[in-house]
Formats: C-alpha cells, sequence, structure tokens
C-alpha cells in the first residue's frame, strides 16, 4: 500500500514539492508515535467533542501488535483524558505535551498540579465567564485556552500567556496551537518523550515513525529525523517544518490504519 506524500525542500523550508513516499506496509523494524486531536482524529470545536471512529481502538491495538507493542500516543491531552478515548486499552502514551509519561513497562510520571497558575487560572475563568466561546482547559500542570469559536481574542490571549510566562520561565512556557495558546511546565517536549521511549523495549534499537499535525508536534519531529526515522505532517505546514513529507489530512492517517488493521 502505498501513499502520495509530498516531501519538504530542505532549501525552502516548509514548502513541499510533490515526489512519491511510502507510509510503511509492514511495521517490523518500526516504532510508532501518533498524535492524536489533528491526526487520528478531527479536530472539534471543543476538546471533549472530538469523535473517535468505532473501529479506532481495534485497528490501533492491531497496529501495535503488528509493530511489536511499539505504539505510542503522544499528545497535549492529559493522561486520564487520553485513555479515556480508547479505553479500556492503554497504550504507552505521553500527555501533556511530554510532561506527563507512561513507558512501556508501566513505570509513570505525571507533573504535578501546579499552584503557581492559580491567578491565571483565576483571570481565565473570568475571561470565559464573561465570553463563553472561550474554553478553558485545565489540565493540573498547564493551563489551555481554546479560541476556535472566538478567534478576534487570539492575539490578546497569546500576548496574555507569554507575559505570565516571562514572570516565570524557569517553571513553563508558552505553547502555540491551532486556535489554542497553551502554558505548560519547561523542560519536557513531545521530543524528549519520544528520546524516552526510545531508550526503552520494545522501542528501542527501531526506526522511529512519527506523525503529528500542530506545530507542538515539531519536537518529535525533529527528533525522529535526527535519529533516521521518518517525520510525516498532516496538512501543509505553514511555516518551516522538521517533517520531511507530509499528507493531506487525517483521513490518510486513518485511512492507512484501518488498511493496515
Amino acid at each position: 500500500m502505498t501513499i502520495e506524500l509530498a516531501t519538504v525542500d530542505a532549501s525552502r523550508p516548509g514548502t513541499p514539492t510533490t515526489s512519491d513516499r511510502i507510509l510503511p506496509d509492514t511495521l517490523d523494524g518500526w516504532a510508532l508515535f501518533l498524535d492524536i486531536d489533528g491526526t487520528l482524529l478531527d479536530l472539534a470545536l471543543v476538546p471533549t467533542e472530538v469523535v473517535v471512529p468505532e473501529w479506532m481502538p481495534a485497528a490501533l491495538i492491531s497496529l501495535s501488535r503488528q509493530a511489536g507493542g511499539a505504539l505510542a500516543l503522544v499528545t497535549g491531552r492529559t493522561l486520564d483524558d487520553a485513555d479515556a478515548l480508547f479505553m479500556p486499552t492503554l497504550f504507552p502514551l505521553a500527555g501533556l505535551h511530554g510532561a506527563d509519561i507512561r513507558l512501556p513497562d508501566g513505570r509513570m510520571h505525571k507533573a504535578p498540579r501546579s499552584t503557581l497558575l492559580d491567578p491565571l487560572r483565576v483571570e481565565l475563568a473570568a475571561m470565559s465567564r464573561l465570553n463563553p466561546a472561550l474554553i478553558v482547559e485545565d489540565k493540573g500542570a498547564g493551563l489551555a485556552i481554546h479560541y476556535r469559536l472566538a478567534p478576534k481574542f487570539g492575539d490578546r490571549l497569546i500576548e496574555r500567556m507569554t507575559r505570565f510566562v516571562e514572570t516565570a520561565p524557569d517553571a513553563f512556557e508558552v505553547q502555540h496551537g491551532k486556535m489554542v495558546v497553551e502554558v505548560r511546565p519547561a523542560g519536557t517536549s513531545k521530543g524528549t518523550a519520544v528520546k524516552a521511549f526510545l531508550e526503552q523495549a520494545p522501542f528501542a534499537g527501531r526506526r522511529p515513525l512519527a506523525i503529528g499535525d500542530d506545530l507542538t508536534d515539531e519536537a518529535m519531529f525533529a527528533v525522529v529525523e535526527a535519529c533516521g526515522g521518518r517525520a510525516v505532517r498532516v496538512g501543509s505546514p505553514d511555516r518551516p517544518t522538521a517533517a520531511s513529507a507530509e499528507v493531506d489530512s487525517a483521513d490518510d492517517i486513518r485511512g492507512w490504519i484501518e488498511r493496515m488493521a
């Protein structure tokens, strides 16, 4: 099975050129790192309204078996939120953009709830009450606000979150995304999560394949490409990307998963 992808011209970062690339038709020797929102699932107006196709959990189990268990979900969601989407199976999982992680042997690290975010929690909650189209997502160790339903607030929110992080740069970073801006723990990323997985069986020694759609995925793209793997971007990038290939939409990824399963 082949999918025509576009590779990224290194001389013109972020500019795709058409060529034939192949998503693997066998997972022997591969380790899979899959983003969720915008990659496995279509984006929703609010995070709680995403739709998981009925066939997908079983299909992901099949892919994991084909890869010898080397399949991990790597997401901005919390571990609990991500697990709820694919219950009852608990895949190896990195949540909160890498700040939380559950390794294949069951060991888990979860960033603690931060009281430093309390003033920002109060402020964003007040903004959301005044403008219900602004959706606040409290992740404990991080805090996100979605403005997809109220894009006019985007610049203001980005500026506010940036100013907050400047007060505690060692503790937090700003994470930009598709119609969302987030304050998240500093020092971790989807890239650090992928590195941690690649040090553990059954991921160790395999060639990594990372698939994602957003700015937060760039960190894992860079790690995967640097160690000889393949990073696939879902959707055309609107800025330079570390991914070496792309597909048009999440439909392409779902189609590949369904056929592989």
